[in-house]
């Protein structure tokens, strides 16, 4: 048998070259950009590995569950790490990163996830970066769930390693994913004599296979399929334009906000003020008496393609997660969410207004 998808010519490394000049322009920077060839885990440890080690100092930001794995990754690497862990339901400050510093002077290399999907906030990156810049560390960013939701700057806001994946607000593949690399994080690199080499892991083999040989020959054969999805959802967000794009994710969070509480029923907003809630994702928080996961299971037996679930470990008791992005990222998704969710707790003997929810959704996203 043969399928369209199956007779596809080779991927060129020019093409591959001029998706990642593509993904480069996205992000607006001048730094080298590398396309990696698997889930955005892949370069985000890799980046850690590849640039802190013994005689690091890093100060690793939790403000979820992804900042406590690069914790791990860096304690594992070698590195002396001081955690700087906020509440999950806010947001970390420029002012607490400033005091970290203060506190431990010799830190050179800070970790830091911008938007946790998995608790729906988001951290003030820009601000972050000066008080970083100020210190002269190395800044690596998680801008995975962030990207196409919001602004993502490695070049304004000085971040050294800066790794996006498609899968959440481009509306893409989750097979590939992408990494900004500056010079001096390239130096940090090469210095380390830990960092990976001849490995799937090592950003250094890529750079010198691939970057300083002028971009001319793969290092192994790309996932093509994945790369073509990757162009195509960039080309998307050209069409529609990423202020569009991202307006479309920031107005939708604003109504699950406000369609949530007009709900009444309990529910509520789970990162408390607004400022620090992601755009990506909102998360709410249940009532007392009631479990999430359960409130989840009945909405999804009503609807089961709705971009609902529980928080993950202990928070599967407290919150929702309402994933309002890519191709769910429009006002009827979010409006059939909160139906739903309103009929489970509904069930629960709670009284609900979906109705009242509904007209507060499209006050903010018509």
């Amino acid at each position: 048998m043969t399928h369209p998808l199956l007779d596809l010519p080779p991927l060129t490394a020019a093409r591959f070259a001029a998706i990642e000049d593509r993904v480069a322009r996205l992000l607006d920077t001048r730094q080298d950009v590398l396309i990696t060839q698997g889930e955005a885990l892949l370069p985000l440890e890799g980046a850690i590995r590849a640039a802190a080690g013994p005689g690091t100092v890093a100060l690793n930001v939790i403000t979820g569950p992804y900042g406590q794995t690069f914790g791990d990754w860096l304690r594992d690497s070698g590195a002396l790490v001081h955690d700087l862990a906020v509440p999950f339901d806010s947001a970390v400050t420029a002012d607490q990163v400033r005091a970290a510093f203060a506190e431990h002077p010799e830190i050179d290399f800070v970790s830091l996830v911008h938007a946790e999907a998995a608790t729906g906030n988001t951290n003030p990156v820009a601000e972050i970066g000066e008080a970083v810049r100020e210190q002269g560390a190395l800044f690596y960013l998680d801008a995975v769930a962030s990207v196409g939701a919001e602004p993502v700057l490695p070049d304004a806001w000085g971040v050294d390693l800066c790794v996006i994946g498609a899968q959440k607000a481009m509306g893409g593949p989750a097979g590939v994913s992408a990494i900004s690399v500056s010079e001096r994080a390239w130096e940090r690199m090469a210095a380390n004599p830990g960092a990976p080499r001849h490995s799937y892991l090592s950003l250094l083999d890529w750079k010198e296979r691939w970057i300083d040989g002028g971009r001319k020959a793969l290092p192994h054969a790309p996932a093509q399929l994945e790369m073509l999805a990757l162009d195509a959802c960039v080309e998307r967000i050209e069409a529609d334009g990423l202020d569009t794009v991202m307006a479309r994710h920031r107005d939708l969070a604003r109504a699950t906000r406000a369609g949530a509480l007009a709900l009444g029923g309990g529910l509520g907003p789970y990162v408390r003020e607004e400022r620090d809630a992601a755009p990506v994702a909102t998360t709410l928080r249940v009532p007392a008496g009631t479990v999430a996961s359960e409130l989840v299971a009945r909405a999804l037996e009503s609807d089961p393609g709705l971009p609902l679930a529980a928080g993950g470990g202990a928070l599967a008791k407290e919150m929702i997660r309402v994933n309002h992005y890519g191709p769910d990222a429009t006002p009827q998704v979010v409006r059939r969410a909160l139906v739903a969710l309103g009929a489970a707790l509904a069930g629960q003997g709670l009284a609900v207004d979906p109705e009242a929810a509904v007209a507060a959704v499209d006050a903010f996203a018509l």
